[in-house]
């Protein structure tokens, strides 16, 4: 969104020097990512970073409110309560729609937030590889509060593994090797050097936990989570001898808990220039006229499912439960960056991290998604050119 900076990349970006970018990211890991990567970070200018960091503060403020555990109990199902649930969550993202603000400039929008895992440590090493392949300005970086590389690492390592030994710490998530974010899997392993367990693998003997490592069980202590519950609830075919439910002597980063607490079901209560309007469906007293203006969405899917974009009433009125949806209103994205095909927008998932003991979460790095189509996500935008995950690189002070 900086003109000079997006002439100068455009001017020396080349199809020849994409194709080794998408080789050498493919090469890496001997597996082909299987959403589409853009062809281009963005890159924001100090004062538009601001303005980021203030939007992700004002609502971290309504989540570190000590009234927001009360607030959000409602939020999880009676039937998919865990137990041992930690003060906060650990890990936290926010996404925000880039849109213009009427002033020239821009603001951004929340689209939804999540107290879950996110590609913590994809999106760095994208920007590793990005850095590799194209010409990116030396005071610009993807990760906020002046960490580093190094730092970043040993900061996200102090988050998932703890005081844990790394090998009885797991990534735990359903069939890993068949999500298409497994790309993901394999950063973590080379970053944090920990698993990567299948729930199906997990071995239950009372309260402990274990899997096997040649055919050694190995006790988990610690569990990255990363399964979501709405996909698992789908799978009936699945042999498991310990289900998320059950009590388990486990540290868990990002309790199932949280999964639900931090979620659309949170955005009713977030009033402020960030956050579009938005509205329990059960609880509005009448359907809006202008439904033409409102997305209505599920609270606790994934990657776009089961989202309405163009509503009618019939869709209102059919739902089964209407308190599991939400009502927002429509945030229309910038054009915010200009590539050789045409105008992209852009959306940006905030990451945080939030330790034991620590007041407030802290922002550490991103996440990008750009778009030409209808939809954001990457699986909607499958045969256009300069979309896609990216990740943004921000000015620095």
């Amino acid at each position: 969104m900086i003109a000079s900076i997006r002439s100068e990349y455009n001017n020396a970006f080349s199809e020849a020097k994409y194709r080794q970018f998408l080789e050498d990211m493919n090469r890496t890991f001997q597996y082909d990512i299987e959403f589409r990567v853009s062809e281009t970070p963005v890159f924001i200018d100090k004062h538009f970073r601001k303005v980021l960091e203030e939007a992700g503060e004002e609502i971290v403020n309504v989540l570190t409110d000590p009234g927001f555990k009360a607030l959000s109990e409602k939020a999880i199902p009676s039937s998919l309560r865990v137990s041992n649930e930690d003060e906060h969550t650990s890990l936290l993202a926010i996404d925000f729609a880039i849109c213009e603000d009427g002033k020239g400039g821009y603001i951004p929008q929340l689209i939804e937030l999540q107290g879950f895992a996110s590609l913590y440590c994809y999106q760095e090493w994208l920007s590793v590889m990005y850095r590799k392949h194209f010409s990116i300005p030396g005071h610009f970086d993807n990760k906020f509060n002046g960490y580093t590389h190094e730092t970043y690492i040993r900061r996200l390592k102090q988050i998932v593994i703890g005081n844990q030994d790394p090998r009885e710490t797991v990534l735990l998530e359903l069939e890993p090797w068949k999500q298409k974010t497994q790309i993901d899997f394999y950063c973590t392993r080379q970053y944090l050097g920990i698993p990567v367990v299948c729930l199906t693998e997990v071995i239950r003997e009372g309260d402990r936990l274990y899997y096997l490592e040649n055919e050694k069980k190995i006790q988990i202590k610690r569990i990255y989570n990363r399964v979501i519950f709405d996909e698992l609830l789908q799978r009936k075919d699945l042999n498991l001898q310990f289900n998320l439910t059950e009590d388990a002597r486990v540290e868990w980063v990002a309790h199932p808990n949280w999964f639900f607490r931090i979620s659309k079901y949170t955005m009713p209560f977030l009033k402020n220039r960030y956050v579009p309007e938005t509205h329990f469906v059960d609880r509005m007293p009448s359907i809006p006229p202008d439904l033409e203006n409102w997305v209505l969405k599920p609270l606790f899917s994934f990657s776009g499912q089961g989202v309405v974009f163009d509503v009618k009433p019939e869709d209102i009125h059919r739902l089964e439960d209407p308190s599991n949806f939400i009502l927002q209103r429509k945030v229309s994205y910038a054009p915010a960056v200009q590539s050789p095909t045409g105008a992209v927008k852009c959306e940006i998932r905030l990451l945080y991290l939030w330790d034991k003991g620590e007041a407030r979460p802290e922002l550490t790095i991103n996440l990008g998604r750009m778009s030409k189509g209808k939809m954001i996500g990457v699986r909607y935008n499958q045969n256009l050119d300069w979309v896609g995950g990216t990740t943004y690189f921000l000015e620095k002070d």
